[in-house]
């Protein structure tokens, strides 16, 4: 392939060389066990350490609220599941939204089948949670709220501080899926009163197969895979001290360059979006105008199904998504735009750009110019195209889509 243009940086992340030269020790030369006693396996103790100390300090928590897991989805089961049996004696009321990610729905359904119930709260048109149907959720036998930073697909940042406020004033347990937000923004889970977060080494440029869950001490919560006395007795397992310590480095350097990688990358965000809606007609911006993630640009376009818009763009070279990354072989709409109270005839139109530190301007402006030949391609081809523009044409029928779009 001759052109390479990565935009789906929400699925994964580039591992930084600073990350895998910091790995690649772990490997083949410090590769003893941290649990052992042996002076040899403590290189491999103390390169845990550390980096249980950066990733702490990447959200103000304490190293020793920090625990290592496989990844996100392993955080988001452990928080659930974990405080479900930990709480259930006072009762068994959920609360999470109609956004969240599988890892965290999935189990929710699981959670229900077990006698469980959830709520699922509505979001507003650009999937912001709203804080009095959050309080009007809230009932005596709720034991914990789970709700998203950030959203995968869209971008929207949700007002965790706010949240985290709401569930602190009542007691309720406060859990936060932050995979999309953790080295991306300014986390303090202090000040935003998280009691639980997870996130994920390779959405900020560490290795796949790595992340944590903090747990805010005095939480009461149990293990969630049984076996040995790792990781304080709450998640057994041989510690993946190479990933470990990639993570850690990452969030090292994402804390030194958040300021400046923000300001560049948001840029670049504005400048795709500007052109996008400006250019092509009949597209909308998913997700808030503002608060949204530094790196994300999302779509639909009418007329258009994502899939042949994924087909073309990679014929370019360039990569995309037309939502999850965990759902890109369904068929079916994604539950986040039909969430926003998009039809489904918008919702199939969706395409998801997101964008990293790496990404060049000269890139933006090639695939917002190849965006508008591949749409209008697609457009010509499309007869309900062509039975609309005859129709509109005639000023004869009433659009009901038509203020989903920007003309």
């Amino acid at each position: 392939m001759d052109r390479l243009i990565y935009l789906d940086n929400a699925a994964t992340t580039k591992v930084k060389r600073e990350v895998m030269d910091a790995m690649l020790p772990y490997f083949s030369e410090n590769y003893g066990n941290p649990s052992a006693i042996y002076t040899f396996a403590g290189q491999g103790k103390k390169a845990v350490d550390l980096a249980r100390e950066q990733a702490a300090g990447l959200i103000g928590a304490k190293p020793e609220e920090i625990y290592f897991t496989a990844g996100g989805s392993e955080s988001d089961n452990w928080a659930l599941k974990a405080a479900a049996e930990a709480y259930k004696e006072k009762g068994k009321h959920i609360i999470t939204s109609k956004i969240e990610h599988h890892a965290l729905l999935h189990t929710c359904e699981y959670l229900e089948k077990q006698g469980f119930e959830i709520t699922y709260l509505d979001v507003d048109s650009e999937g912001k949670i709203s804080g009095e149907k959050l309080k009007a959720a809230i009932r005596p036998d709720t034991i914990l709220i789970s709700i998203m930073m950030a959203n995968n697909e869209i971008g929207t940042i949700e007002d965790v501080a706010e949240i985290g406020k709401i569930a602190r004033e009542v007691g309720v347990p406060f859990h936060t899926d932050a995979v999309q937000s953790y080295g991306h923004i300014p986390i303090d889970v202090e000040e935003m009163n998280i009691d639980m977060l997870s996130a994920s080494g390779h959405k900020f440029y560490g290795p796949k197969g790595v992340g944590i869950l903090y747990i805010k001490k005095g939480i009461k919560i149990r293990s969630f895979i049984h076996g040995g006395t790792q990781e304080r007795n709450r998640r057994a397992g041989t510690l993946n001290v190479p990933g470990i310590v990639g993570f850690g480095k990452a969030a090292e350097l994402a804390g030194n360059s958040m300021e400046k990688d923000v300001e560049k990358i948001t840029a670049l965000r504005d400048h795709l979006i500007q052109r996008v809606l400006s250019e092509i007609p009949y597209s909308r911006l998913n997700g808030h105008k503002t608060d949204r993630l530094p790196g994300n640009a999302g779509f639909c376009f009418r007329f258009i199904e994502g899939e042949s818009m994924l087909i073309l763009l990679d014929q370019l070279g360039v990569c995309a998504s037309s939502g999850s990354a965990c759902t890109s072989g369904s068929l079916d709409p994604s539950h986040v735009l039909l969430a926003l109270g998009l039809p489904h005839e918008i919702a199939h139109g969706s395409l998801r750009l997101t964008l990293s530190e790496e990404t060049k301007m000269e890139e933006i402006d090639f695939v917002a110019d190849e965006l508008k030949k591949i749409i209008g391609r697609l457009r010509d081809m499309s007869p309900l195209y062509e039975d609309f523009l005859k129709k509109k044409s005639s000023g004869a029928f009433c659009d009901r889509l038509e203020g989903y779009y920007v003309q």
